[in-house]
């Protein structure tokens, strides 16, 4: 499993600058629980890089509608909305490994057979392996929100990213984001609401409601108690 990989540095027209991270690789050591599920387990639900366009119902065995989540930290979240959706696919990448097996140890123990998961760089794998047209949900969860402001270009909710990302929706497919940074949420809709060819979901034009469909974490619950506020936004493709 390879996962040795940065990401583009976008301009303010767009324009590749240079090749950075968008993540911090904070690998940890990976828990024996973790390892074995890697060993085990990643042959069966793990997809390696390639620079070459998935087919997607030969990868999952059938046609079905496709949901893919961009940095599924754990995967907690990611196995519990694939458990409740077993007539949808779902697509996790990750690029922190210890991550990836606890996705895998927890999809294997749940008995799920529609998620497949990557260890990857999202922008990467997003050009080069997800058809155009093909996503019916794309799922962006607390990324990184680069608090300071000399690092705010490394976030990854940028314009080329999501016109990236609208590329591969469907029409009538929906980006999710969410995150618990306001300034960041602040960011995302601004990102957003430039781009044409995207519809804001939400009645007041900014934020949703925490849609059914995006369980809570630990994590959130932990800053929920804390009072900490969470941001979901949802753009439809329109055209």
């Amino acid at each position: 499993m390879n996962n040795d990989v940065v990401s583009p540095e976008f301009d303010e027209n767009g324009r590749v600058l240079r090749r950075i991270r968008s993540f911090v690789r904070r690998q940890g050591r990976l828990t024996k629980g973790q390892q074995h599920a890697l060993d085990n387990f990643w042959p069966v639900m793990g997809v390696e890089f390639s620079p070459e366009p998935l087919d997607l119902p030969a990868l999952f065995g059938r046609e079905a509608p496709v949901t893919l989540e961009i940095g599924f930290g754990m995967g907690a979240s990611l196995v519990t909305m694939a458990q409740a959706n077993a007539h949808q696919n779902f697509l996790g990448i990750e690029v922190h490994s210890p991550g990836v097996g606890a996705c895998l140890l927890a999809a294997h123990e749940a008995g799920v057979e529609n998620l497949r998961v990557m260890c990857h760089d999202a922008v990467e794998v997003l050009d080069s392996m997800i058809p155009d047209n093909s996503q019916n949900m794309v799922q962006l969860f607390f990324p990184d929100p680069w608090h300071k402001a000399r690092h705010n270009k490394r976030r990854i909710v940028q314009v080329p990213f999501a016109e990236l990302v609208k590329r591969k929706l469907k029409q009538g497919g929906v980006f999710h984001m969410a995150t618990d940074w306001e300034p960041y949420a602040e960011h995302m809709l601004e990102v957003m609401s430039s781009i044409e060819g995207y519809s804001n979901l939400s009645q007041s034009g900014d934020y949703v409601p925490r849609p059914q469909s995006r369980p809570v974490t630990k994590f959130e619950q932990r800053g929920h108690r804390l009072g900490h506020g969470v941001w979901d936004l949802m753009f439809e493709r329109v055209k």
